[in-house]
C-alpha cells in the first residue's frame, strides 16, 4: 500500500495541517472535514491516552469515507523518542509520526529505528490495527517502512548541532521546527527574531535541502498573522495552521468582539 501523504511530504509539497490537542473524535472529525492535508493528534502536550488517540485516528478515517472532499492524513505526535510508545502508536495504522524531544543524532536514530521493521530497524511485529488485526501482517511488514512518514522535531540545541547527521539518517522524511521550545532552549523564549533562533531555523532548512534523501521542513503557525510569514519567510515546505484550543478561543472571541465585547474589559 502507498501513502499519498508520505509521498507528498517527501516531495516537499506545500501542505497545510491542523493540530488537535483535545482527544475527542468529534474534534478530529470536524478538523478532518475541512480542506486540510493532515491532522496532527497530539500525544505529548495533551491529556490523551493511547485509546483517545486511536479513536481520533478512526474518526479522521471515517470522515474521509463520509465526506467526499476529505482526503486528510492521520499524524500522531509521540511524547518522546521512546521505542515502546512509538511501536504502539504505529500499530494504530497512522500515516505519519512526529517525534519530539530529539536531543542528539543518537535520539534521532533511536526514533527512526523504532519506526522501521527489521532489518532496517527494530519495530516489533504484531497483529494490531495497522495489520488489520493480524490478517494482513505480511503486507504491513513489507510496506510500512516506506508507507509511514517519520517527522523529527527540532527544538533543542543538541538537535541543531547534529542537524546534518540527523537529516542524513535513512528513514527521516521531515524535520519540524518547534518554535516555542526551540526559542526557550536557546534562552530567549518567544523571540523568533533573535539571531540564535534565526540561525538555528536556517540551519534546519539547509540540512534538509542538502540531505541526500527527500527531507522536507515544516513548523507550527500560531496566528493568522504569522502563518504566511512562517511558511514563506522561514522557507517552510508545510505549516500546521494553529491548534484546536486556539480555534475555540478565537472563534468565541470574534463573537464577543462583535457583541461589543460581551461585557469583557
Amino acid at each position: 500500500m502507498t501513502n499519498p501523504f508520505a509521498d507528498r511530504l517527501r516531495a516537499r509539497e506545500s501542505l497545510v495541517g491542523a493540530w488537535a490537542t483535545i482527544g475527542h473524535p468529534v474534534v478530529a472529525e470536524v478538523l478532518a472535514a475541512e480542506p486540510v492535508d493532515f491532522v496532527v493528534l497530539d500525544g505529548e502536550h495533551s491529556e490523551s491516552t493511547i485509546g483517545d488517540l486511536a479513536d481520533c485516528v478512526r474518526a479522521v478515517e471515517a470522515t474521509n469515507q463520509r465526506v467526499p472532499s476529505a482526503e486528510t492524513a492521520t499524524v500522531v505526535r509521540a511524547s518522546a523518542p521512546d521505542r515502546a510508545e512509538i511501536k504502539r502508536l504505529l500499530d494504530l495504522g497512522v500515516d505519519g509520526l512526529v517525534v519530539p524531544q530529539i536531543e542528539s543524532v543518537g535520539d534521532a536514530r533511536t526514533a527512526v529505528d523504532a519506526t522501521q521493521y527489521p532489518p532496517a530497524g527494530v519495530r516489533g511485529v504484531a497483529g494490531g490495527r495497522a495489520s488489520e488485526y493480524g490478517t494482513d501482517v505480511d503486507r504491513e511488514v513489507e510496506g510500512a517502512n516506506d508507507r509511514v512518514a517519520t517527522v523529527l522535531q527540532v527544538e533543542t540545541p543538541g538537535a541543531v548541532d547534529d542537524l546534518d547527521a540527523i537529516a542524513a539518517l535513512d528513514g527521516v522524511d521531515s524535520l519540524f521546527v518547534g518554535p516555542a521550545d526551540l526559542s526557550a532552549r536557546l534562552g530567549d523564549f518567544g523571540n523568533f527574531d533573535a539571531p540564535a533562533f534565526r540561525d538555528a531555523r536556517e540551519r534546519v532548512v539547509d540540512a534538509a535541502t542538502n540531505a541526500d534523501g527527500a527531507v522536507s521542513v515544516g513548523t507550527l503557525a500560531t496566528s493568522t498573522e504569522n502563518a504566511t510569514t512562517r511558511r514563506d519567510d522561514w522557507n517552510m515546505d508545510y505549516v500546521v495552521a494553529g491548534v484546536d484550543l486556539d480555534y475555540l478561543r478565537d472563534g468565541l472571541g470574534d463573537y464577543l468582539d462583535a457583541l461589543d465585547g460581551g461585557g469583557r474589559e
